[in-house]
């Protein structure tokens, strides 16, 4: 879907296609049937955007093979699915049994990372739509903090290979609790020396609530280092007001699971490395918890538990809500539907779902004065 913002700015919103499991182009080609053109549909748009996640092995088959990304293409456009941004955080394995760190291996120390990322950014170049000014590549915030050893060159090497593409990309890193970068400030910081021109944040909502961070106060860390707001990921943290409390507990208790990890803190970083942990000690339960489980936008978890959906909405605010829009690709990325308490027990409850997280999206920007458009 496409928005106006009042400066003329065309706004591009898309749902990210992480939470669908495929790691060959088969795959993925399944995926924008069964799950990508029923959400359009469902929505009663002309134009859908998709966020794709491109493991590595489909990565490097479109790469080595032009013929099989204009099948891609053609495949988006009979689907009525356009795609202006990539998820580069996850490598490959993202719907294993167990994720957990895995997703932030390899890191930006190895030139494999900086491989697949420049891949992406050279496939999206081909796919971007003729009237799209840019495209954009998630991608994690360098590393798991304690496996961290430095980039050794590879963020240069990514912006000159980003400079020689015919049509611009932007990278984004995105911070997130545990992470080398999981704060703004550590964002504004470590980041300080990059090519600005071409690499910079993805905000990630559901992230930037663990780190109880204040919106209006991120963003104005961001800009005065220089940083744009390459992405905006509209995601919702899992909040529990009174973590001590027993059944409370038990509520948190049924978030628990073995695929990815869910660091959760307990008024500021740094917390427990994951909900379990938190559960069993890691944090004292004296304040409100947030836990790094993406959750549906459009619709709070069971009482007593509570999202971060309000931070979402103070942040759109601030990116839209002025005289000038403050980014231009946003994705809806709620990843865990399969491992929620209440997961959709078939595809048509996950198109509606996903549906339904778009449209709570889409009302929120025409509310902030966005104009909806046609493709």
């Amino acid at each position: 879907m496409r928005f106006r913002h009042r400066d003329g700015t065309l706004v591009h919103l898309a749902y990210c296609t992480n939470v669908h499991q495929a790691e060959d182009l088969g795959g993925v080609l399944a995926q924008l049937a069964r799950f990508g053109e029923p959400v359009r549909e469902r929505l009663g748009v002309d134009r859908l955007g998709v966020g794709l996640w491109l493991a590595r092995p489909v990565a490097a088959e479109l790469a080595g093979d032009p013929a099989a990304v204009d099948r891609l293409k053609r495949e988006l456009a009979a689907r009525g699915l356009e795609v202006v941004t990539f998820n580069g955080f996850p490598y490959q394995g993202f719907h294993d049994p167990v994720v957990k760190h895995k997703v932030y291996r390899p890191d930006w120390a190895a030139p494999e990372r900086t491989r697949y990322t420049l891949d992406l950014a050279r496939l999206l170049a081909r796919l971007l739509p003729d009237d799209a000014v840019r495209g954009s590549v998630s991608t994690l915030p360098l590393g798991w903090r304690t496996d961290w050893r430095g980039d050794d060159g590879q963020l240069a090497v990514l912006a000159k290979g980003l400079a020689e593409q015919d049509r611009p990309v932007r990278v984004a890193f995105e911070p997130e609790p545990g992470c080398v970068i999981e704060t703004t400030a550590q964002a504004a910081a470590l980041l300080s020396e990059v090519d600005k021109e071409w690499l910079g944040v993805c905000l990630d909502t559901c992230h930037l609530a663990v780190g109880f961070e204040d919106p209006a106060a991120a963003l104005g860390r961001l800009e005065a280092a220089g940083l744009a707001v390459v992405k905006l990921q509209a995601s919702a943290a899992l909040e529990a007001a009174e973590p001590s409390d027993p059944v409370t507990r038990v509520a948190l208790e049924s978030f628990v699971e073995p695929r990815f990890l869910h660091q959760s803190t307990e008024g500021a970083p740094p917390g427990a490395d994951d909900l379990d942990l938190a559960l069993a000690g890691g944090l004292p339960g004296r304040a409100p918890w947030r836990v790094h489980f993406h959750v549906p936008l459009h619709a709070d978890p069971a009482p007593p538990l509570t999202s971060t959906r309000p931070v979402l909405a103070v942040t759109l605010a601030e990116l839209f809500g002025g005289v000038a829009a403050r980014t231009d690709h946003v994705e809806v990325e709620t990843y865990t539907w399969q491992v929620l308490p209440d997961a959709p027990a078939d595809d048509a409850g996950l198109v509606a779902g996903i549906a339904a997280e778009l449209d709570w999206t889409r009302r929120a920007l025409t509310t902030l004065g966005l104009e909806e458009v046609s493709a």
